[in-house]
């Protein structure tokens, strides 16, 4: 098939990062390559070293005029941020935190999807059945990290961690979830999670933000669920869900419920969305230290974390090559996930989905 030609060209920030984030990175901007040349589009790429590494050898993590210059990208596409000789929050706190916050990736997209030949703990639970994406607040919350000790290490200590909701972050997180149920034109089914019978003040919020966007939106079937009817409902009835949309923490806990009904963190990708600026995006998983150069790890997370990028920058149709590739090899190619286990290597694995991607 001859490419279309585009001359479209895009300014992509690559960050490897720790652990076998290099190694997935490589398999995914292999098959962003394949991609672009079918498709008539050219990536410029840009690498940058942020990361557990540098820390330990720079004691930088991001400083504010790096932040500052991934502003002119397009994309990031990053890897998987976190090394054993590295404090716990020091890289989340000073690199993944600091890019959403200080790039206003207000949204956190995770599809939820089972693919044909991939497993998933549920019984009698297939493909038709776990197809959802949850729409995740992702600048406010619990994340925002205010409070205080009192009284710090003393027998009547007190820690206060305050979740900071404004209507402004939480009317366009709803709003977004709102457009992009109509966008997805499934069962055209948004369901709320949160907890309003105790959390009285910022769900509140929550809750009257979400009915009055609704009427915006007569096309859109609305429904509520407290998160602990969310998790009940993600393991029982996975068919009940569409798009799920919710506040930061809440979010991060039921997506990685969600990445593990779909088959594992190794097939779970996701991206940080800002709609009017710089969106990045990443395969859910760590680091993995302990499989670093062995040439087992899954690549897949980080390979549709590719498709969505590319379907982020309108490149509709080598987002839908690059899943067809990569359900062609879960469906046909590997034994297993699992690192280790797949009967390939990281790199075989790429060069699957690239031949896959070819052919059609």
């Amino acid at each position: 098939m001859i490419a279309e030609v585009k001359n479209q060209s895009y300014k992509i920030a690559v960050v490897p990062g720790d652990g076998t984030g290099p190694e997935v990175i490589a398999e995914a901007v292999k098959v962003l390559g394949a991609a672009s040349g079918k498709n008539g589009f050219k990536l410029d790429l840009a690498y940058f070293d942020y990361g557990g590494e540098r820390y330990l050898k720079t004691g930088k993590v991001l400083e504010d005029k790096e932040l500052a210059g991934l502003k002119k990208f397009d994309a990031i596409l990053l890897g998987a941020v976190g090394h054993p000789d590295v404090k716990p929050g020091i890289m989340e706190r000073g690199l993944l935190l600091k890019m959403r916050f200080g790039l206003d990736q207000y949204i956190n997209l995770r599809p939820v999807k089972l693919y044909p030949g991939v497993e998933t703990p549920l019984k009698d639970k297939g493909p038709e059945q776990i197809d959802f994406v949850v729409v995740r607040e992702n600048t406010e919350g619990l994340y925002v990290g205010e409070g205080k000790f009192i009284n710090k290490g003393k027998k009547n200590e007190i820690a206060l961690q305050v979740s900071r909701n404004t209507r402004k972050g939480v009317e366009r997180c709803i709003r977004f979830a709102f457009e992009f149920t109509r966008r997805r034109n499934k069962r055209k089914k948004l369901t709320l999670c949160g907890k309003t019978n105790v959390l009285n003040y910022a769900h509140d919020l929550w809750w009257r933000t979400f009915q009055e966007t609704a009427g915006e939106y007569s096309d859109i079937q609305t429904d509520y669920a407290h998160v602990d009817a969310t998790c009940m409902w993600m393991i029982k009835n996975p068919e009940w869900f569409d798009v799920i949309v919710t506040d930061n923490m809440f979010g991060d806990i039921i997506t990685d419920l969600g990445a593990m009904i779909q088959g594992g963190m190794g097939i779970a990708a996701g991206g940080n969305l800002n709609p009017e600026g710089v969106s990045m995006f990443e395969p859910i998983g760590g680091s993995a230290p302990k499989y670093t150069g062995k040439n087992v790890i899954n690549p897949l997370a980080a390979i549709c974390a590719a498709g969505m990028m590319a379907e982020h920058l309108g490149e509709e149709k080598a987002a839908s090559q690059i899943e067809t590739a990569v359900i062609d090899v879960t469906k046909n190619k590997l034994k297993s996930l699992a690192a280790g286990k797949m009967g390939y290597g990281t790199r075989e694995v790429g060069d699957l989905v690239v031949e896959a991607l070819t052919k059609q």
